[in-house]
């Protein structure tokens, strides 16, 4: 399934929307990941939500995140959160 992203008009300005699964209407491995990320966090990010169409992806990115930033490395977590705050900021991302 693909990843169905519509672009609309409101006012002046072009807002994205992108088609996401609902917690209530999500089972199997996509109800797992919602439900880790309730743990983790206390709700599912608009991150996590995006992804909803694509389990095993959402997984696959939960991973790698985690490994990047808690996995063992020279620079410990604070300076990682914070060079990813830094490249966010410097691309125009809210993430």
């Amino acid at each position: 399934m693909l990843c169905r992203v519509l672009v609309y008009l409101e006012g002046s300005v072009r807002v994205p929307y992108i088609h996401t699964v609902p917690y209530d209407e999500s089972d199997g491995p996509l109800r797992r990941e919602y439900d880790a990320a309730i743990k983790r966090a206390g709700k599912v990010f608009n991150i996590v939500g995006i992804q909803s169409l694509h389990p095993r992806v959402l997984r696959a990115s939960i991973a790698l995140y985690q490994t990047l930033m808690m996995g063992e490395g020279a620079l410990p977590r604070w300076t990682r959160e914070l060079l990813a705050v830094v490249v966010s900021r410097e691309n125009g991302c809210h993430y």
